[in-house]
Order: C-alpha cells, then sequence, then structure tokens
C-alpha cells in the first residue's frame, strides 16, 4: 500500500488505526461506482470492521476487495492478539463475499488481480511469513476453481494458503510409505468448487482438509458441506482445534499445532487406519 501511496497519491487514502471507518468509506466511493481496495491486518479488517462490511459493503454488494495482511499463525511473534484464525469464518457467513486464500505469491498477485473484475466483495487473504512459491508461471487464477496439484487415490488432502506447500510436503513423505496422495490448492474458500471436492471424496474415499485457521468454519467446515451434499466420505480437520495461539517463529508454531508436514502426515495416516 506504501508503494501504491507514492506511485497514486490522488487515489490512496490512509485511515490509521480506525479500520471501522476504512471500511465505511470504501463501501461510499463503491456506492459512487469505484472499484475499492482495502487493506490492513486481518485481525481488524474483519474483526473490528465486520459490521461496517456487512452492513456498508455486503448488504448493498459493492466493489470493495479487501486484501487482508497477517493472517493466521504464522504472525508468529506478534501472538494471539495479532494471530487472526476467525478470519475465513466471519467474511463466508456474510452473503455475497467471495473468500481467496492464496496457496503462495504467484496466486496472490493473480487474485488480486482478478478481483478487479469480480463483481461484489472480495475477501484475500494473505499471509505475512515468507512462504515458498509452489506454483509456476504458468498457473491460471479461477473464482470457484480448485486445482490439483498431485494426483493420488488412497486419500484427498484440501488446503489452502501457506498450508498448501506443508500439504505437498506431507504427500512427499507418505509417498515413501507407499501411499499415494492427492493434494488440491481449495484458494477460493466460497465459492467452493464442489465438483472437484465430490470428484476426490468419490476416487479416493477420504478427505482430510488443512487451514491455518479455526477447524470451526473454515475450509474443513465448507468441503465438509460440499462432501456431506454430494459424495459423504470419512474426513477429518487439521486446523486450531477452539484454542488461540501463542508467541514464537512461524515455523515452531506450525509443527507444535500440528499443522506442519509432519503433523499432517500423521493424521493422514490415523485417517487411513480409518479409511482401512
Amino acid at each position: 500500500t506504501k508503494a501504491f501511496g507514492q506511485a497514486y497519491p490522488d487515489r490512496f487514502f490512509n485511515f490509521g488505526v480506525a479500520e471501522a471507518n476504512m471500511m465505511g468509506t470504501a463501501g461510499g466511493l463503491a456506492s459512487m461506482g469505484r472499484t475499492v481496495f482495502a487493506s490492513s491486518f486481518a485481525m481488524f479488517a474483519t474483526g473490528k470492521a465486520w459490521e461496517q462490511l456487512r452492513q456498508c459493503v455486503c448488504v448493498p454488494n459493492l466493489n470493495v476487495k479487501v486484501c487482508a495482511t497477517h493472517a493466521g499463525l504464522t504472525v508468529g511473534e506478534d501472538g494471539k492478539s495479532h494471530q487472526m484464525l476467525e478470519d475465513i469464518a466471519l467474511m463466508r457467513t456474510i452473503p455475497n463475499m467471495k473468500v481467496i486464500v492464496p496457496a503462495d505469491a504467484t496466486e496472490a498477485r493473480l487474485a488480486v488481480l482478478a478481483a478487479v473484475d469480480i463483481p461484489g466483495p472480495v475477501y484475500i487473504r494473505l499471509s505475512r511469513a515468507s512462504t515458498k512459491v509452489i506454483l509456476g508461471d504458468d498457473y491460471r487464477f479461477e473464482l470457484g476453481r480448485g486445482t490439483v496439484l498431485r494426483e493420488g487415490t488412497d486419500l484427498a488432502i484440501c488446503a489452502c494458503g501457506v498450508e498448501v506447500a506443508e500439504a505437498l510436503e506431507a504427500a512427499e513423505m507418505l509417498c515413501a510409505e507407499g501411499i499415494e496422495v492427492r493434494v488440491i490448492n481449495l484458494s477460493t474458500v466460497d465459492p467452493m468448487d464442489e465438483e472437484l471436492v465430490a470428484t476426490a471424496a468419490r476416487e479416493c474415499g477420504a478427505i482430510l482438509t488443512v487451514e491455518e485457521h479455526q477447524i470451526r468454519g473454515g475450509l474443513g467446515d465448507a468441503v465438509a458441506q460440499a462432501v456431506v451434499k454430494h459424495q459423504p466420505v470419512l474426513m477429518d480437520m487439521v486446523g486450531m482445534d477452539g484454542e488461540f495461539g501463542q508467541s514464537g517463529p512461524p515455523t515452531e508454531l506450525l509443527a507444535h499445532y500440528g499443522l506442519d508436514a509432519a503433523g499432517i502426515a500423521a493424521r493422514a495416516r490415523q485417517l487411513l487406519r480409518r479409511k482401512g
């Protein structure tokens, strides 16, 4: 945002620590035909400004694109007060809001560009920590479309955000044990690619979801709704299970809460034992 403000000072407005006011103003500008991007830490963009997003942006279905940074456990040393782990749930429950959780820098850039042309409100969840680039230059982002990044039929792992890279690494670990895992990047949490999820459920017989977020109301819930509707199978969800985070290096926090590759692989083995 600083770079944008320097390049286009007449189109940039700094509201300081007044996120509710920022979202209300964003809705006002959008009501006059503008396409508005609003950005702050996820904790405040979705938590402090939830009412304004609902009333001033989503009810009138306006072109406000919220690009929230510092989401999830990997905010790290800032601790539980700033580690927003409920934002996906908050955003996907509001009608008209589209929810995107990019897997890496490549997809983040494409999602922001795509948001310009997506009608109505859009929420893009961005992380703070440096993350692996896993998608190639030929990758194409499309709202509502998931992507199979690795084929397999023993188990499907559906992930979003920084957890996609961890899921791919977990799949490599399991492959060494003779377990073939399908890894799906579900960067669009809402609208969900229900057809892709149903196909994975039918062909793999079990689905594990992975997210750097509370399992209540997040990606896992969204996938479970699609599974129940189209192809009921065994499921498990890896994420924060009703607890706040704590201060620490991002990689250590992921390991502590079972959200690293080793933790994901362990939960996958448990699910496969249930599958038989």
